[in-house]
C-alpha cells in the first residue's frame, strides 16, 4: 500500500484529502504544518508528498526542499491558491512534479495520484485553433501544458527550457494560438543559425545605406512580428551586445533599426527558448543577469522524452497520424511490441528523433501494421548516425583534442580512439570537414 504525506494547515481540507485518499486504499500521514512535515521526511519513507505552499512554521517550498534532500525519488505535488501560479512555477523549478489549484478537485487529485503511483493517467492534449496539437499523459507533460494554458492569455514573457527536440517551438506556437495576439503573426528566429555579425540586423532591421550593400530599408523580426508573438529560439546564443538591445525592448518596448535614428515601438509578445542553462551562463559572464531575470518571468521546463516514457506510445500514434496526413497515405498502426520497443529507447534527440524515425518507417512500410522487427532495423541505423554526430560534436567542442573529447563524452580515451577510427573521423575537425 502506497504511503502519502499530506501537509495542509486547514483542518477541514486536511481531513477531506485524507478521507478521499484512504477511500482509494492509500495509507495517509497528515500533518498541519511544514515543520512537522520536514521531521517526518527525515524519519519515514513516503511514496508521494502532497503539500500546500502556504504553511505555518515552514513553507511548502521548505517541505519540497526537504523532500528533495532526504527522499529525492519521491514525487512532490504542491497545492496553491488561486492567483499564485508563480509560486507553483517556482516549486516546479525546485523539483515538484505537478501542482493543483485550490479549491482542489478530488477527481483531479485522485487521477494525478494514480498516475504518479503506478496507475495509468488519462491522456491530455492541447489543440488550439490554428496551432499545433500537443499530446501527453505523463504528469510532467500535463503540468507543462497546464502552465502554457495559464500564461497564454497574458502578455507575460515566457522562457521555454529543455533539451533540443523536446518541442519548444511547438509550445511557443500553441501559446501564441491561445493568446489574444493569435490574429497577429507568429515569427520564429533561431539565434544559433544566424552568424553573430548578422543577428542584430536580422532582429532589428536596417536603414538604407546603413552598411555596404544596404540598398534599401529592411524590417527586422521585431517589426515583422508586430501585433503578434516573436520566438527567440536558442536565446543563449545571443552576443552580449545584442542581449543589451533585447533587454531594452523588454524594458522600454522600443528599438531602432541598424543605421537609423527613428525610435520604433515593439508591439510583440516575446517568447524565448533555450537548451542551455542561462543561470550557469550568467555565472560565467556569458549572459546578462538583468536580461535573464526579464526573460524568466514565466519559465516552463519541457522534460526529455527518456523521462516521460508513458508519453511515447501516445506520441508515436499522434505522429504517425500527422505523417500519414502529410504524405496523403493510409494509416499505419503500431503493434504492442513495437510500442514497447519505442518506449524502451533513450531518444537523445527527443521528439524530433522519434518523429524522424517514424517518418522513415512510414515510407518503408509494406503494409498497414508496423512491428518491432521493422523498427529495430531502423533504430540500429539511427544509433550509428547519432553516435557519429555525437563524436563530431565533441571533437568540434574540443577543437580536435581527443582526450578532451573523451572527457566530454564520458568515455575512456581508448574507446574514443577506436570509435574515431571506426567512423573514419581521424583529423576531424582541424584538417577535414
Amino acid at each position: 500500500m502506497a504511503l502519502v504525506l499530506v501537509v495542509e494547515d486547514r483542518d477541514t481540507l486536511r481531513r477531506m484529502l485524507t478521507h478521499s485518499l484512504e477511500q482509494e486504499d492509500y495509507e495517509v500521514v497528515a500533518v498541519p504544518d511544514g515543520e512537522e512535515a520536514i521531521e517526518r521526511l527525515r524519519d519515514q519513507a513516503f511514496d508521494l508528498v502532497l503539500t500546500d505552499l502556504k504553511l505555518p512554521q515552514a513553507s511548502g517550498i521548505d517541505v519540497l526542499e526537504a523532500s528533495r534532500a532526504h527522499q529525492a525519488a519521491t514525487p512532490v505535488v504542491v497545492m496553491t491558491g488561486y492567483g499564485t501560479v508563480e509560486s507553483a512555477v517556482k516549486a516546479m523549478k525546485l523539483g515538484a512534479i505537478d501542482f493543483l489549484e485550490k479549491p482542489v478537485e478530488i477527481d483531479d487529485l485522485l487521477a494525478l495520484v494514480e498516475s504518479l503511483l503506478g496507475g495509468t493517467a488519462e491522456s491530455f492534449s492541447l489543440s488550439p485553433e490554428g496551432g499545433p496539437t500537443i499530446v501527453g499523459r505523463h504528469p510532467r507533460t500535463r503540468a507543462a501544458l497546464r502552465l502554457a494554458e495559464k500564461v497564454a492569455p497574458t502578455e507575460s514573457t515566457v522562457l521555454l527550457t529543455g533539451e533540443s527536440g523536446t518541442g519548444k517551438e511547438l509550445f511557443a506556437r500553441a501559446i501564441h494560438a491561445l493568446s489574444p495576439r493569435r490574429s497577429g503573426p507568429f515569427v520564429a528566429v533561431n539565434c544559433a543559425a544566424i552568424p553573430e555579425a548578422l543577428l542584430e540586423n536580422e532582429l532589428f532591421g536596417h536603414e538604407k545605406g546603413a552598411f555596404t550593400g544596404a540598398h534599401q530599408r529592411q524590417s527586422g523580426r521585431f517589426e515583422q512580428a508586430r501585433t503578434g508573438s516573436l520566438l527567440l529560439d536558442e536565446v543563449g546564443e545571443l552576443s552580449l551586445a545584442v542581449q543589451s538591445k533585447v533587454l531594452r525592448v523588454l524594458d522600454e518596448r522600443t528599438f531602432e533599426r541598424v543605421g537609423g535614428g527613428q525610435t520604433l515601438k515593439a508591439d510583440v509578445r516575446l517568447i524565448a527558448a533555450t537548451n542551455r542553462s542561462l543561470e550557469k551562463m550568467v555565472d560565467a559572464g556569458e549572459f546578462r543577469s538583468d536580461l535573464f531575470f526579464r526573460l524568466e518571468v514565466f519559465p516552463i521546463e519541457l522534460p526529455p522524452l527518456r523521462e516521460r516514457g508513458s508519453d511515447i506510445p501516445l506520441l508515436a500514434r499522434h505522429l504517425l497520424e500527422s505523417i500519414a496526413e502529410r504524405h496523403r497515405g493510409g494509416p499505419l498502426r503500431l503493434t504492442d511490441d513495437a510500442e514497447e520497443l519505442l518506449s524502451s529507447q533513450p531518444w537523445p534527440g527527443n521528439v524530433r528523433q522519434l518523429g524522424n524515425l517514424l517518418e522513415r518507417a512510414f515510407i518503408l512500410a509494406d503494409g498497414p501494421v508496423l512491428d518491432a522487427a521493422e523498427l529495430r532495423s531502423l533504430l540500429s541505423q539511427t544509433d550509428r548516425r547519432d553516435e557519429v554526430e555525437r563524436l563530431r560534436q565533441a571533437l568540434r567542442e574540443a577543437d580536435g583534442d581527443k582526450k578532451e573529447a573523451a572527457r566530454l563524452l564520458e568515455m575512456s580515451y581508448s574507446t574514443l580512439l577506436r570509435r574515431v577510427k571506426e567512423h573514419d573521423l581521424e583529423g576531424y575537425p582541424k584538417y577535414r570537414q
